[in-house]
């Protein structure tokens, strides 16, 4: 499998910059590599940006290599640099505790059982004691100043209104001394991220050249974009993350859902581990039969089985169906009505307000006349069941788990209520 590695990498579109494929194909031919990936934690939660780097690093895992899966305790301190704007630095303490949650969320992609079990490391423990004079001398002394200067996100900076901090600047310093010390410890030969880290990679190839007199890889894959080239990861309730507390499976299994037709089958080479043929069947299959969107509820659910679980896939999957009046409403726990509710945007009500102020109150209709005519109509449903009275008082005998109640106008406009004393 090695043999191929990279060139089912760059099948699947994840190949961006690269130190020098030849040598590194010669490397993977020639026994297990080991590479690592970095994480810093500067939000409590990894998104699906994220994910792109450990899937990544899972297929060169699945191929027989050794991965170092490193959280950033230092770096996360002081923050890669943005492309806009100056980074607010958190506090210790936080960091710290966002170090033990990232480390839980990427825990479970790994394997380290076997001869290629992967190692979770964390850049604070050969920093934290290290003094400035020491960092200046022993690392420091192999940067060049336009070297660094010339790198993307820096030059940028410099030529804005807001600039760049020192503290900021020095970062690729620190990213490339984690490149070192992990290549002395571990003898790690490789390093992995995003694109936009390109620099921050080649920091580290070239100080291990300069400090050791090795050459060593890096590789990059390329930042994941719609196929309009707007930003992808995002939605309008924001960032999409992996913690479940912060984006629901619900939410997330609709995220993928609701790809394009013209976004899917890249999706699926980058977010899936199926394999070519099935992918290409898949392609096939948008093509020819856009309107079932196989491959959307393929993608949506193997992206939310790797990161939730199965259990969870299936919960997104039961409460799609039910909400809409193809499944049944009792069988959703309460933390999946409240993922459902945080997605289509869940409101409060009093125990026995009308249906007409919960429809209003839901946002599925503009207002109570248009409340009452959806009723009148025949297309105004409560927990799946059609309701014709518009002075109806929901109450506890409608109450779903949580106290959730289901309000539906006509086949496609839902809203969750929360019943309250």
């Amino acid at each position: 499998m090695t043999d191929h590695l990279l060139d089912d990498l760059a099948w699947r579109g994840l190949i961006a910059n690269h130190t020098d494929l030849d040598e590194l194909r010669a490397a993977l031919d020639a026994g297990p590599v080991t590479l690592y990936c970095g994480f810093d934690p500067t939000a409590p939660s990894l998104h699906i940006g994220n994910l792109v780097q450990i899937l990544t690093v899972k297929r060169f895992q699945d191929a027989g290599n050794k991965p170092l899966m490193l959280v950033g305790g230092a770096t996360g301190l002081i923050g890669d640099p943005k492309m806009a704007g100056e980074r607010t630095l958190n506090p210790v303490e936080i960091v710290h505790q966002w170090v033990e949650r990232i480390r839980g969320q990427i825990e479970p992609f790994m394997s380290f059982d076997g001869e290629n079990a992967a190692r979770m490391v964390n850049n604070y423990e050969w920093t934290k004691d290290m003094s400035a004079i020491e960092l200046l001398r022993d690392v420091g002394k192999y940067f060049r100043m336009g070297t660094m200067l010339a790198k993307d996100t820096v030059a940028r900076r410099l030529n804005s209104e807001e600039g760049i901090s020192y503290t900021e600047f020095s970062y690729q310093v620190l990213q490339g001394m984690d490149f070192l010390e992990l290549h002395r410890r571990y003898g790690c030969t490789m390093q992995t991220g995003g694109s936009d880290q390109w620099g921050n990679l080649t920091s580290g190839t070239e100080l291990i050249r300069k400090a050791e007199g090795v050459s060593v890889h890096a590789m990059s894959t390329p930042l994941i974009t719609k196929a309009d080239g707007t930003k992808f990861g995002k939605t309008e309730s924001g960032t999409v993350w992996l913690d479940p507390a912060m984006t629901s499976p619900y939410a997330f299994y609709q995220f993928w859902l609701n790809q394009a037709d013209a976004d899917v089958v890249g999706y699926l080479k980058v977010f899936t581990f199926l394999s070519r043929e099935e992918i290409e069947a898949l392609e096939v299959k948008v093509a020819e039969e856009p309107f079932r969107r196989e491959a959307q509820r393929t993608l949506a659910w193997e992206v939310t089985s790797l990161v939730h679980g199965e259990a969870a896939a299936q919960g997104a999957v039961d409460a799609s169906l039910a909400l809409f009046g193809r499944g049944e409403l009792g069988s959703l726990d309460e933390a999946t009505l409240a993922g459902c509710a945080q997605e289509l945007g869940g409101v409060e009500a009093a125990t026995g307000a009308t249906l007409v102020d919960a429809m209003v109150a839901a946002g599925i209709v503009d207002s109570n006349s248009a409340a009452r005519r959806a009723i009148a109509e025949g297309g105004a449903y409560v927990n799946n069941v059609r309701v014709d009275d518009a002075e109806l008082a929901l109450g506890a005998d409608h109450a779903l788990a949580g106290g959730w109640v289901v309000v539906r106008r006509g086949k496609k406009s839902v809203g969750l209520v929360r019943l309250s004393a």
